[in-house]
């Protein structure tokens, strides 16, 4: 039987840069043209969000970020979630407070009233499906250990903490201090290492985190790889599995693999009837990953809770669920 949470107890806190996500199509050709490298994460000034943004074709926003898009899939399951990121009170800021709260997630954090505006992601699809991101940080940069509450972390099963959030220094701030906190209250901390190159510019840091400050990690394929400089995805594993309790790492339509001490759990990825937009699979993922584990589901349920939220964002434009996951997964939630 599933764990009930109690009172004013949550399955999972989230803490990441707030991000409005604006998507559009695009050529392998035009990511060449604008100096980009397909697949990646780009940060980039105002003024070249500015740049970028008119020379984007149509496109559609919505509100975005890897751990507020995590928490949102939590929700989704049937959780109770809280997300901790910072926006300005400027249109994209109200846009991104008002559909964060529709989803069932909790959110408390003030609007910024002055300072840089509303961070957002530009993000260009190409027709493999794989997406590049553009990414403008805006107001979360002035996400501080003043905007992290004790009383609230203390409240969460599970604390998570999106890597890219090492990117600004004082977030850095907020993401130990809130981890030190969590800890204090005895619950767990999970980090998602987000992307390479997000692992390349922090990866010192991220080592020592991982071994002696983080309970569970997320992270897909070339990610793991590149926090430990091996090019053998089993190397990569046999190193992490030593340094956490656990570690989920995802392979993309080879599913995913998750590895506790002595267990290891290889789960198929979910089935797709099209493959539409790659955006959110990681973050989806860890949803079902973090929702199960905050409820004392089995690893092996996890894996595949993970399945099923990845393979629903996947199948439409945008980074989170279109449908609820705890439909898609009732088999699993009984």
């Amino acid at each position: 039987m599933a764990e009930r949470v109690h009172g004013d107890e949550l399955d999972v806190i989230g803490i990441g840069n707030a991000l409005v996500d604006v998507l559009s199509q695009a050529t392998d050709d035009a990511l060449v043209k604008l100096g980009l490298t397909k697949g990646a994460m780009h940060l980039i000034d105002e003024a070249q969000a500015a740049s970028l943004y008119d020379a984007m074709g149509q496109g559609i926003e919505i509100s975005g970020g890897s751990a507020a898009n995590t928490i949102v899939g939590v929700a989704s399951l049937g959780g109770r979630a809280q997300y901790i990121g910072k926006v300005r009170d400027d249109q994209l800021g109200q846009v991104f407070r008002h559909d964060l709260r529709s989803t069932g997630v909790r959110y408390d954090v003030p609007l910024a009233p002055g300072g840089p505006p509303t961070g957002r992601c530009l993000i260009m699809v190409t027709p493999d499906a794989q997406r590049t991101l553009n990414t403008f940080l805006g107001a979360s940069v002035h996400l501080g250990p003043e905007d992290v509450d004790p009383t609230l972390i203390a409240r969460g099963r599970i604390l998570y903490l999106e890597g890219y959030l090492f990117d600004p220094p004082r977030a850095q701030q907020a993401f130990r201090e809130a981890a030190r906190q969590a800890h204090a209250a005895g619950r767990k901390v999970a980090l998602t290492l987000s992307d390479p190159f997000c692992v390349d510019r922090h990866r010192a840091a991220f080592l020592d985190l991982v071994e002696h400050h983080v309970d569970i990690v997320l992270a897909n394929e070339a990610e793991i790889r590149s926090l430990y400089q091996v090019t053998d995805f089993d190397a990569a594993l046999q190193r992490v599995r030593g340094h956490c309790e656990i570690a989920a790492l995802t392979r993309s339509e080879h599913g995913s693999v998750i590895v506790a001490g002595p267990e290891v759990h290889v789960i198929p990825a979910h089935p797709v009837a099209t493959l539409v937009d790659t955006t959110g699979a990681g973050d989806l993922y860890a949803a079902g990953v973090l929702f199960g584990l905050s409820r004392g589901r089995d690893l092996a349920t996890c894996g595949k809770l993970g399945s099923i939220a990845a393979a629903e964002v996947i199948s439409h434009v945008g980074a989170r669920p279109m449908v609820s996951l705890a439909t898609l997964a009732a088999d699993l939630l009984t």
